[in-house]
């Protein structure tokens, strides 16, 4: 029995056209015409002995053989770009290139620090950044699209891939936002006191919103949620205009509107704390260009003296 060769190419077709969802769409994306794609997939088809789609009179479906090869062709692909990645690594390294990834919180407070002494002291060394979320920041360390990431997580959060070196940078407790005219006591804000508060948040699916659920559980009740916010600037707008108030990181109001204030939680409520951290490949050692951001990131860290005022407990 003839064992089938695969056709690098022609598999990855296969995952275009999976991914599109249509032939022709899948076509666009390989940039070649949707005869030409065809032509690809029938002459697969018939080294395999087994059909890989099914067409629809609107799109395609994956057979059962389809959906084998899409999954290691996925596979496959993703190894490539780690490759090219490693290659761009190893020509960053003498052109002076650093490519980093953060989050939006990180991005607007300690990175945007950090960069502004980076590109003082090393103004030949090309930082360039990406802003996404944790998962996707995951997967482009894992695709070698960037070389380091600043990174965050929650106790509950998902274990990271052992495949990555994480160097602590910072603690970034959780805060009461409430008007700045409002007063709250001398011990720090307590949960029990908050129960009757109506409560604005990030979208629900966003981890600030599970950190507000899961302390007020544990504090014996749901809180009362009467405005959803996409970014902090609305939340820190809906403060105070006395809609309610929030729980949010303290990273988040790094740039806070004057009539806000920060408050700190009295510390027998155990309110969550978010773990921030450097994260790179295992296998991928530090070239001088990441040292130095990592220590440009360090000194940026706000310490508790230079730290938004707040009414600690």
């Amino acid at each position: 029995m003839t064992t089938p060769t695969f056709d690098v190419v022609t598999l990855f077709v296969l995952l275009d056209i999976a991914e599109a969802g249509s032939l022709t769409a899948g076509a666009d994306r390989a940039n070649m015409t949707a005869s030409a794609a065809s032509q690809r997939i029938t002459k697969l088809e018939q080294s395999i002995k087994q059909p890989v789609l099914v067409r629809l009179p609107r799109g395609v479906e994956l057979t059962e053989a389809g959906q084998v090869l899409v999954a290691r062709a996925r596979l496959f692909r993703r190894e490539m770009r780690a490759a090219r990645g490693d290659l761009d690594a190893l020509r960053g390294l003498h052109q002076g290139t650093v490519r980093l990834g953060s989050f939006p919180t990180a991005s607007a407070s300690i990175l945007s620090d950090a960069l502004k002494e980076y590109h003082l002291r090393w103004p030949d060394i090309d930082v360039r950044v990406r802003s996404a979320t944790r998962p996707q920041l995951l997967e482009m360390l894992h695709s070698s699209e960037i070389e380091m990431a600043i990174l965050w997580s929650y106790s509950w959060t998902e274990e990271t891939e052992r495949s990555l070196t994480l160097e602590p940078l910072m603690q970034d407790p959780t805060m009461l936002l409430i008007p700045a005219d409002r007063d709250i006591g001398t011990d720090g804000a307590w949960l029990s006191a908050l129960r009757s508060q109506r409560w604005i948040i990030r979208s629900a699916d966003h981890p600030a919103a599970e950190v507000l659920y899961r302390s007020c559980r544990a504090a014996g009740f749901d809180p009362d949620v009467v405005y959803e916010g996409h970014d902090y600037q609305e939340i820190q707008a809906m403060v105070a205009a006395g809609v309610g108030v929030a729980m949010v990181p303290r990273l988040s109001i790094a740039q806070h509107r004057p009539d806000v204030r920060a408050v700190a939680f009295n510390k027998a409520d155990d309110v969550p704390t978010r773990s921030i951290y450097i994260a790179t490949l295992t296998r991928r050692a530090y070239t001088p260009a990441m040292r130095a951001v990592a220590r440009a990131l360090h000194t940026a860290v706000p310490t508790p003296e230079n730290a938004m005022p707040t009414h600690d407990a």
